[in-house]
């Protein structure tokens, strides 16, 4: 099996030419600007957020939040 790799501008291309033919293009672009590149550098960042938390911390404080199961 041949897979052919199109290059990622022809596939951004198609994708916005689908997106507007389905949606419309106000919407295609309130759609893609949902997916802006944003700033900063989240490796760094996260440091100082989360230096005292540990997989079992985070976990508890996920399912102390779920409403209760039954």
């Amino acid at each position: 099996m041949n897979a052919v790799i199109h290059p990622l501008s022809e596939i951004s291309q198609r994708a916005r030419q689908i997106l507007i033919q389905e949606l419309g293009v106000t919407d295609a672009m309130r759609f893609l600007n949902q997916y802006q590149a944003g700033s900063g550098d989240y490796t760094v960042e996260r440091e100082p957020l989360f230096k005292d938390e540990t997989v079992k911390s985070s976990a508890a404080a996920i399912r102390a939040k779920r409403p209760n199961q039954s």
